[in-house]
C-alpha cells in the first residue's frame, strides 16, 4: 500500500516538471519562486551585488594598485587592499624603506588571488619595478626632469639610483665642464633628464649635463650677443691640453690656442697658465653661430719687437737660444718673442752645406753676428762663420798659381774629384786632369774618399770662389815625347788588350794606348787578331791634342803592293804630262829622275 502511495506521488512530481518545463518555453523561468528560501526581487539583488562591490572591490591578476600596511613582524609584512584577505609579502622586499610603519601606503602587484592554500599573493618588488619603468618612459616622453642619486662608479661613468632602476650617466654626461674626480660625486642627489630607454636590454641612459646646457644656451645667447673683438674679459681656466686653454667666461667657454698665451715659444701651456686660475684675456674673434670664441692673452701686452733696441742694427753681434732645429736652419731668441734665423750655410764657410743638426741642438746658446733686419716685418737672419776671418780673403797667397798641396778627398762626380784644401775652401780636380794617357771612366777607378792626393793650382776664381786643379800635371807630358817617336805611316808592336765592338785598344808603351777599328784588326790568312795577341800596327794618325792615336794592323801586309801601283801611276803621269806639253825642261828632267831613283830603292 505504501509503495502505491510512493509511485502515485512520482507520477505527480512528474507531470509537474512536465508543466513547468512547457511554460519555460513561454518566459524566463524564476527560480525565487520555487524555491524555499526568502526570494529577492531582481532590483534587490542588483543592489546587495552593487554594495558587494564596493565592499570587496574586483581584483585582476598582475594589476598595481595600492595597499596598507597592518602589520609587520621580522619576516613579513601584511597589506590590505580591500579584499576578502590580505596580502602577506616577504619584509626583504621593504628593506629599502627602514622607516616603513602600521597604516603607510605602498604599492604592490597581485601575482595570484588565491594560491593553494586560498592566501592572496603579493609583491612590492615587482610593483616598483612596473611603477618605475612607467614613470621613466613617461619623463622621456614628456621631457621630464627626474631626481636621482649616484650609487657609484663604473666605467665610462656612474650608475645612478631613478625610481629604483639602475640607470648609467656617462662621464661626458656629468658636467658641461672635465671632471677631475669622479669619487666627489659618489652619493650625491642630482637632477637629470632621460635621454635613452630600452626596456628589452634593461637599459636607461641619463644625463646632468643636458639640463646644464638647457640654461645655458639662453645664457649663451645673451653672452654672445654682447661680444666684442678686442674686448678684454675676466675668465677662469677650465681645461688644459697640449694644442691650448678653455677659459670659462661665466657660462660660456672660449679658446687660447698655444701660440696667443706667450710670444715666446712654450712647449705646454702649463707653462703659462694652471687649472682654476683667473685671468684676463682678450677676444681675437668669434663665431655667434657656432658659439665659439677666440681668445688670446698675450695680446694684453706689447710686442717684444717693439722693444727691441732702437740702436741694433746689422754688423751687431748678439747672443740667444736655439728654439728651433731644423735642417736648413736654427731659429736663436734673441730675446722672448724676438727670434732670428741662422741658416745652415752662414754656420760655417765651408761649401759643404751639411744639416743644422751636426751643428747645434735645441737649447744651444748661439753667438752671431746680424746679418739683416727688417723690424717692419718683423725678421731677422744671423750668421756664424762671420765671426772668423772668410778662408777666401787671402786665397791667392795661401795657395798661387803654379803651387802643389798635398789635400784630402771630399767626394766624387761624374765629372771629377772635389778636394778640400783648408776648412772652407774646396778645389776641383777634373777628370781630364787626373792622368796624361790613362782613360778614366770615373774617378773612383783613380782614387778614394778620404784619401790623400797631390794636386797643382791652375786656375783660381775668387769671385766665384772656384780653384781648378790638376794631378796629371805634376808630370811632365809624356805625348811630347811620344809626338817624337811615333810617327804616322810607321810600323810598331803592339799588344791587344780589350775588344770592342767597333775595335779593340791596343798598349803601345806602358801607359800609352791606341784604337784599332774593326776591319784593321784582320790578319794576312784572313783571320782576326784577339786579345792578348802581340803584333805590328802601323801608326795611321797621331793627335797630341787629342790624346788619340789610330793605328792598323791590316795595312802592315796590304800598304807595299798599294804604294808601288801608287808610285807607278804617279811616274805615268809625270810621262804623260811631258809628252802632253811636248818640252823639256830641266825641273821636268829632275822630277822624273827623282821618280825613278825612289822606285829603284823601294824595289
Amino acid at each position: 500500500m505504501a509503495k502505491k502511495k510512493t509511485e502515485e506521488k512520482l507520477d505527480k512530481e512528474e507531470n509537474q516538471e512536465t508543466i513547468v518545463d512547457s511554460k519555460s518555453d513561454k518566459e524566463e523561468f524564476n527560480w525565487d519562486m520555487v524555491s524555499n528560501k526568502d526570494a529577492y526581487t531582481t532590483e534587490e539583488r542588483n543592489s546587495l551585488e552593487e554594495a558587494y562591490k564596493v565592499t570587496l572591490p574586483e581584483v585582476i591578476a598582475k594589476q598595481v594598485i595600492d595597499g596598507k600596511v597592518v602589520l609587520i613582524t621580522d619576516r613579513e609584512v601584511v597589506v590590505d587592499i580591500d579584499f576578502k584577505s590580505d596580502g602577506v609579502i616577504s619584509y626583504n622586499e621593504f628593506k629599502y624603506n627602514p622607516e616603513l610603519k602600521i597604516g603607510d601606503t605602498v604599492e604592490v602587484l597581485i601575482e595570484k588571488q588565491e594560491d593553494k592554500n586560498g592566501q592572496l599573493v603579493l609583491s612590492h618588488r615587482r610593483a616598483r619595478v612596473l611603477r618605475a619603468w612607467e614613470k621613466v618612459n613617461h619623463a622621456l616622453d614628456n621631457d621630464e626632469v627626474v631626481e636621482g642619486q649616484i650609487k657609484s662608479r663604473t666605467k665610462g661613468g656612474m650608475i645612478v639610483d631613478v625610481f629604483g632602476i639602475e640607470c648609467f650617466l656617462p662621464g661626458s654626461q656629468i658636467d658641461v665642464k672635465p671632471i677631475r674626480d669622479y669619487d666627489e660625486y659618489v652619493g650625491k642627489q642630482m637632477e637629470f633628464k632621460v635621454v635613452k630607454v630600452n626596456e628589452s636590454f634593461r637599459n636607461v641612459v641619463v644625463s646632468h649635463k643636458a639640463l646644464i646646457e638647457a640654461d645655458l644656451a639662453v645664457q649663451t645667447k645673451e653672452i654672445m650677443s654682447k661680444l666684442e673683438k678686442g674686448q678684454v674679459l675676466e675668465g677662469t681656466v677650465k681645461n688644459i691640453t697640449s694644442y691650448g686653454v678653455f677659459v670659462d667666461l661665466g657660462g660660456i667657454d672660449g679658446l687660447i690656442h698655444i701660440t696667443d698665451l706667450s710670444w715666446g715659444r712654450i712647449a705646454h701651456p702649463e707653462e703659462i697658465v694652471s687649472l682654476d686660475e683667473t685671468i684676463n684675456v682678450v677676444i681675437l674673434d668669434f663665431d655667434e653661430g657656432k658659439s665659439r670664441i677666440q681668445l688670446g692673452l698675450k695680446q694684453l701686452g706689447s710686442h717684444p719687437w717693439e722693444q727691441l733696441d732702437d740702436n741694433l742694427k746689422v754688423g751687431d753681434q748678439v747672443e740667444g737660444k736655439v728654439v728651433v732645429v731644423a735642417d736648413y736652419g736654427v731659429f736663436v731668441e734673441i730675446q722672448a718673442g724676438v727670434e732670428a734665423l741662422l741658416h745652415v750655410s752662414e754656420m760655417s764657410w765651408s761649401t759643404h752645406l751639411r744639416s743644422a743638426n751636426d751643428f747645434y741642438k735645441k737649447g744651444d746658446n748661439v753667438k752671431a753676428e746680424i746679418l739683416t733686419l727688417d723690424k717692419e716685418n718683423r725678421k731677422m737672419s744671423l750668421g756664424v762663420k762671420q765671426m772668423t776671418p772668410d778662408p777666401w780673403s787671402d786665397i791667392q797667397k795661401k795657395f798661387p798659381v803654379g803651387s802643389d798641396h798635398q789635400v784630402k778627398v771630399r767626394n766624387f762626380t761624374n765629372f771629377g774629384i772635389f778636394v778640400e784644401l783648408v776648412e772652407g775652401v774646396d778645389g776641383l780636380v777634373h777628370i781630364s786632369d787626373l792622368s796624361w794617357t790613362k782613360k778614366i771612366k770615373h774617378p773612383a777607378e783613380f782614387t778614394q774618399v778620404d784619401a790623400k792626393i797631390d794636386v797643382r793650382v791652375l786656375d783660381i776664381d775668387q769671385d766665384n770662389r772656384k780653384i781648378s786643379l790638376g794631378h796629371k800635371q805634376l808630370e811632365e807630358n809624356p805625348w811630347d815625347i811620344y809626338e817624337e817617336k811615333f810617327i804616322e805611316g810607321e810600323d810598331y808592336e803592339g799588344e791587344v788588350m780589350e775588344m770592342y765592338e767597333k775595335g779593340a785598344l791596343v798598349k803601345l808603351e806602358k801607359e800609352l794606348e791606341a784604337f784599332a777599328p774593326k776591319r784593321h784588326l784582320e790578319k794576312e790568312d784572313g783571320s782576326v787578331l784577339l786579345e792578348g795577341d802581340i803584333a805590328q800596327f802601323r801608326i795611321l794618325e797621331f793627335s797630341k791634342e787629342n790624346k788619340k792615336i789610330l793605328i792598323s794592323h791590316l795595312n802592315t801586309f796590304n800598304d807595299s803592293n798599294s804604294i808601288k801601283k801608287k808610285s807607278k801611276k804617279k811616274s805615268d803621269d809625270v810621262v804623260d804630262k811631258v809628252d802632253d806639253n811636248k818640252k823639256s825642261t830641266l825641273g821636268d828632267l829632275d822630277e822624273l829622275s827623282n821618280l825613278k831613283d825612289d822606285l829603284k830603292k823601294k824595289e
